[in-house]
């Protein structure tokens, strides 16, 4: 077994051992140093080359131009469908195709609505007075689907476009004879959302 030997220490004694080692501690972590501080030497510019001139003064911008408001945008959407500017299609007798004087009416439509993007419309399909109330149903659902594909095919979102069939239920045209029956066969736009 070694030979340890016991030393006892008195105050002072213990003292000096604990500020010993409190020393050797601290002296583990040398205290920061502040970094030496490197001299910054002006660039020199070559004494031939002039320095460059000063940017030229731009001309004050002029405001931007102030867009008046169309005849549309203060309209309610009442007052915009009862003066609407969205021009029905008209079909001929038991038919649900668009001919060419429907299809520019649902051109002019679309171009419309891309002038206004935050519109959204229900095209309502309509039939005349003869005929089944069933029959008239299916016949306006086809020509308002028509028109909506049409309006699809022209580059429209079809999330902007409802249809609903009316069939013979609102006419147009209260009459009994030729002039009111063609009136009445229609897809109607009305629109829903600005």
């Amino acid at each position: 077994m070694p030979n340890i030997r016991c030393f006892r220490l008195g105050g002072l004694g213990a003292f000096l051992v604990v500020a010993v080692l409190l020393q050797v501690a601290c002296s583990e972590n040398p205290p920061p140093v502040a970094p030496e501080s490197v001299p910054v030497l002006a660039p020199s510019i070559p004494e031939a080359v002039p320095p460059a001139p000063p940017p030229p003064i731009a001309p004050p911008a002029e405001p931007a131009e102030v867009l008046p408001e169309d005849e549309f945008s203060t309209r309610s959407l009442e007052d915009l469908n009862r003066e609407s500017p969205l021009e029905p299609a008209f079909f001929s007798l038991d038919n649900s195709g668009l001919d060419e004087q429907a299809q520019r009416a649902v051109e002019a439509n679309a171009e419309l609505l891309r002038q206004y993007p935050s519109w959204a419309v229900t095209i309502e399909g309509h039939c005349d007075e003869r005929g089944t109330a069933e029959y008239n149903l299916a016949l306006g659902e086809r020509r308002a689907l028509a028109t909506q594909q049409y309006l699809v095919e022209l580059g429209l979102d079809p999330t902007r476009v409802n249809i609903v069939s009316y069939g013979k239920e609102f006419p147009f045209d209260p009459g009994h004879d030729d002039v009111a029956w063609s009136a009445n066969r229609r897809a109607h736009f009305v629109i829903t959302a600005r």
